[in-house]
């Protein structure tokens, strides 16, 4: 039994679920829906949590229940896309030219890794955005940690040549490898 009520330990990677869920679904339609019976998964499920690490647990069932929604989801199918990586907040540490710069590089990733194929491309988001350990993301896919490994190095294959011209035109380090 999870120390603490559902709200403490639960709640607060609801961030954490959305984000994982818009990756996965590529639509802000499809992600609240899922998120929505995920929670409602997760409170019904509140007691089985067995270890500390609710983040996991519930971006497991996060992806259990997108494949539960959407089983034979196939990725030429038309797709709502969500722009995530846009903020329209003026940045003022930036000039105009390398504001668009900037958003010009989130704007090539952010496409680059919708266009991964949904074993690589979760596996990337869980790693280079929620920062969760290979472990972690092994015990959310379902899949072992070698795995786990070699779909981030084809992930980060897949992306590189995509990703290399803009990072040396900005000077940005290759930070996917």
């Amino acid at each position: 039994m999870p120390r603490g009520s559902f709200e403490e330990v639960v709640l607060p990677h609801l961030d954490a679920a959305y984000n994982y869920a818009r990756w996965l679904t590529k639509s802000d339609a499809d992600a609240d829906d899922v998120v929505q019976d995920a929670y409602v998964r997760a409170y019904r499920f509140f007691s089985s949590l067995r270890d500390e690490n609710a983040r996991a647990w519930l971006l497991t069932i996060v992806r259990n229940t997108w494949y539960s929604r959407f089983p034979k989801r196939v990725s030429s199918e038309p797709t709502q896309v969500f722009d995530e990586m846009t903020d329209d907040r003026p940045d003022d540490g930036l000039d105009p030219e390398a504001l668009l710069i900037q958003q010009q590089v989130v704007e090539k990733v952010r496409r680059a890794v919708e266009e991964l194929p949904v074993d690589y491309r979760e596996v990337i988001v869980l790693r280079e955005l929620e920062g969760m350990s290979y472990k972690e993301i092994a015990a959310v896919a379902g899949i072992p940690i070698g795995t786990v490994m070699s779909r981030l190095a084809r992930a980060r294959e897949r992306l590189l040549p995509i990703l290399e011209p803009a990072a040396a035109s900005t000077g940005v380090s290759r930070e996917l490898s």
